[in-house]
């Protein structure tokens, strides 16, 4: 299948290991294609790598896997060093902040040694949980992945009367999920079940259940079910949504009063409704989709509130009373503004929370209700103290609270949940994760700096760094970065990240254009026909960084996923010279030929953010920056690159191809690892502690070539 070195390249030679140990380069056979299309010939040499069940295939990543490891295994003691360093900041036996949902407050809880939480409550009142309340464990992530190489639990939903649970698992990580239902009274879990399963929920019966279900080839929720419990090989077909553009999802108003069914592109929506309490009746549509329009909804004694891009790309809310949703009804509650997004309304029975993002940063913002609507001059903002954070509502079931949950984590803060009390206008911290083995959060600082990019628009990027390592322009510098689908970079704590800070690496988030760190626009000035402007942030960033002295220019590492592995290959295609090492994630790096393929999952609603590449110039722009396509021979970076062979968003074959054609162009020796887990999916190992061990390799793969170690 290969043929060892390709002619004029030799392996890697780092000074610790002798390169007649190692195993033959792994290099694909070569099976040339073409595709002739808009007067322009795309060539594929690796088309052949898409045959999952050849054993070719899995031989060559195999191949693959043994030289990578061979290739890393001077670094063994190393890796096991970071994994014990990691695991020691981990408390493994813990449990998270009880919430009230009815009459049960739940909560999930992990064990030292185990991989998986696992789920639980106890009954309670308003106060909290009765202390004498026998605990009842509703689902053990460990008992249940008994056997399996992978394990997921999706998505959940139990009865109003606390009876019944609906839920759902993935054993393969290709993020296709079966149906259960369990009797927590019993503990039995009932026979019958339904495969490729999105979202679940529960009429006010407590015996009628809704669910959505994913079309087999193209991997989107396109038909909701109905079905009575013990019943689901009965389910009756409800809807079906034939737009390949669109996803259905199904759920509850937080009054439960409602069941929302949702259909959803990237840029546009539309809500359909049905009483609760009426599960045999039909579903009523808010406002009918329209391209471009995205709106989502709750309700409020009886009416309708509707946050909606109908008059601005970062939205407004409207309200409307139920039954009369024209949009000549809607009163405007807040209205749009060009620089704050609001994100998303968490609604409840005295009050609402607007959660905004404004200048890359979000925001809460609480209104009270005086009567039937809310009262302006009674909002207030929660405070937060730090000038890069995450923040969000935590879990909030009841209906009628008078206090909200959220929570809070930085780049140098541990997740952290408070609670807002309405009436003082304070928050009291419920937990703060622990971080043992020694952490001081006053060694750690953080900032926030802004890039000019080639146009002259201003970039965020968050920088986090041990103060007593800090020696300007002297760091190792890392810079992680995404810019796509309008998500806004989140600023974490991560408990991990402290085996490289505490070695002296700078570590920097750029928020570039394409995600939705700064509002729509933000997203909308980096796709499409102007995705380019996602990667030239990038790079811009990295050279604001090294020039201010936040790390040496010579020790530049970069990391990306998914459509973040798009902007490392398209990235390193443009500037190599600009990066010692590069770890990519499950890479979506073949765009060509992913985006004319409409039978794989994902592709047709994709065209709303890359392009339709069947239409000429979407076609040639896409070809400009494609990472495959613009492989050519010289100088690369030393590049770690990872997938999952179970991968259902990026297939497996995309960083395969990619490797296999680098492998045959890189004038260097700098090595080129592809490592395949053989046993996931996107996400890559399911088990806490598998999950560590990938991440000490990573981590090991940086701090050589970064010459932090040997």
């Amino acid at each position: 299948m290969w043929a060892g070195l390709p002619k004029g390249r030799k392996h890697y030679t780092g000074s610790e290991m002798n390169p007649s140990e190692l195993p033959d380069l792994p290099i694909a056979r070569i099976i040339h294609t073409e595709t002739a299309i808009h007067g322009t010939t795309l060539a594929d040499d690796y088309a052949w790598l898409r045959e999952k069940e050849n054993p070719e295939v899995v031989a060559y990543l195999e191949a693959e896997n043994a030289y990578a490891e061979a290739v890393m295994a001077p670094l063994g003691g190393l890796r096991e060093e970071l994994y014990e360093e990691m695991l020691s900041h981990i408390k493994q036996t813990d449990v998270s902040v009880p919430f009230r949902d009815g009459a049960w407050w739940y909560y999930t809880r992990t064990e030292e040694g185990k991989q998986y939480a696992i789920h639980c409550r106890r009954l309670g009142s308003a106060g909290g949980p009765d202390e004498g309340a026998a605990e009842e464990v509703i689902l053990d992530g460990n008992k249940m992945a008994k056997g399996q190489a992978f394990f997921a639990i999706g998505d959940t939903d139990i009865t109003d009367d606390g009876r019944w649970l609906a839920y759902t698992t993935d054993l393969t990580g290709f993020r296709q999920y079966t149906l259960h239902i369990k009797d927590l009274k019993t503990g039995e879990t009932l026979a019958g079940e339904v495969e490729r399963v999105g979202s679940v929920a529960w009429a006010a019966d407590n015996r009628t259940l809704f669910y959505t279900v994913e079309d087999e080839e193209q991997k989107r929720q396109f038909q909701l079910w109905r079905a009575v419990r013990g019943e689901l090989n009965r389910s009756v077909l409800v809807f079906q949504d034939d737009d390949e553009r669109f996803n259905l999802g199904v759920g509850r108003t937080r009054d439960g009063r409602y069941l929302v069914m949702e259909s959803a592109s990237h840029i546009t929506s539309e809500s359909r409704v049905l009483a609760s309490e009426n599960p045999n009746g039909s579903f009523d549509v808010i406002a009918a989709r329209e391209d471009e329009h995205e709106y989502s909804v709750d309700h409020r004694n009886g009416r309708w509130f509707i946050r909606t891009n109908d008059r601005g790309r970062n939205f407004r809310l409207v309200t409307a009373p139920v039954g009369s949703t024209g949009r000549e009804g809607w009163v405007e509650v807040i209205p749009h503004r060009s620089e704050v997004m609001l994100e998303d309304v968490d609604l409840f029975a005295s009050f609402f929370v607007a959660c905004e993002r404004e200048d890359g940063l979000p925001r809460l913002r609480v209104w009270r209700f005086a009567g039937d609507g809310p009262d302006a001059a009674q909002a207030s903002e929660i405070a937060f103290p730090e000038p890069a954070y995450s923040a969000h509502p935590h879990v909030n079931r009841m209906f009628d609270a008078i206090s909200f949950r959220y929570a809070y984590q930085s780049l140098v803060t541990p997740s952290s949940v408070f609670e807002y009390d309405l009436s003082s206008g304070t928050s009291k911290l419920l937990k703060q994760v622990e971080i043992p083995g020694g952490f001081d959060a006053s060694l750690y600082a953080s900032e926030r700096v802004h890039a000019t990019a080639a146009d002259g628009v201003k970039v965020p990027v968050s920088i986090v760094y041990r103060k007593d390592k800090r020696k300007k322009g002297e760091n190792p510098l890392y810079v992680y970065g995404y810019g796509s689908y309008g998500y806004a970079l989140p600023l974490g704590f991560g408990s991990n990240r402290l085996s490289l800070l505490d070695r002296g690496v700078v570590m920097a988030y750029a928020h570039i254009r394409g995600g939705g760190d700064l509002g729509k626009p933000w997203h909308d000035a980096g796709k499409m026909l102007v995705k380019r402007n996602t990667f030239t942030d990038f790079i811009s960033s990295i050279e604001h960084l090294t020039a201010a002295g936040y790390g040496d220019p010579a020790r530049v590492a970069i990391e990306g996923g998914s459509a973040g592995g798009l902007l490392m290959g398209a990235v390193v295609n443009l500037r190599p010279d600009l990066f010692r090492a590069v770890i990519s994630h499950v890479p979506f790096v073949d765009v060509m030929n992913t985006m004319l393929d409409a039978s794989l999952p994902l592709t047709v609603p994709e065209y709303e953010e890359w392009g339709n590449p069947n239409e000429a110039e979407y076609f040639s722009y896409m070809l400009n920056y494609s990472p495959y396509d613009n492989l050519k021979a010289g100088s690369y970076p030393a590049m770690l690159v990872k997938t999952s062979l179970h991968d259902s968003q990026v297939m497996y074959w995309e960083p395969a191809k990619y490797v296999a054609k680098l492998r045959t162009l890189k004038t260097d020796n700098n090595p080129l690892l592809l490592v395949t887990n053989m046993k996931a999916g996107h996400g890559g190992a399911s088990g806490r502690y598998d999950y560590l061990k990938e991440i000490a390799f990573d981590f090991a793969f940086l701090l050589r070539e970064l010459k932090i170690v040997g």
